[in-house]
């Protein structure tokens, strides 16, 4: 499995939507709301073998509310 993170910028009032919606989606193993230029920042795990740049853009961007985002890519736990 590998992880990385998504940050998440959401519309004017659309935080706790864009949230919901990842919950539901069951894609995320957790998410957070945070401070900053991002609204929100999600955990994933995928397979090894899954490319991240085609899972974010058909699985998160999708969602409705949300206006831009930010991938970080883990290397190493430790």
């Amino acid at each position: 499995m590998q992880c990385f993170f998504v940050q998440i910028k959401c519309a004017l009032g659309r935080t706790y939507a864009v949230a919901s919606a990842l919950a539901e989606a069951e894609i995320a193993s957790e998410i957070y709301s945070i401070a900053g230029d991002y609204d929100i920042l999600a955990k994933f795990y995928v397979p090894t073998e899954t490319d991240i740049g085609h899972f974010v853009g058909d699985r998160v961007h999708p969602i409705p509310g949300i206006v831009d985002t930010r991938t970080v890519i883990t290397f190493k736990a430790f």
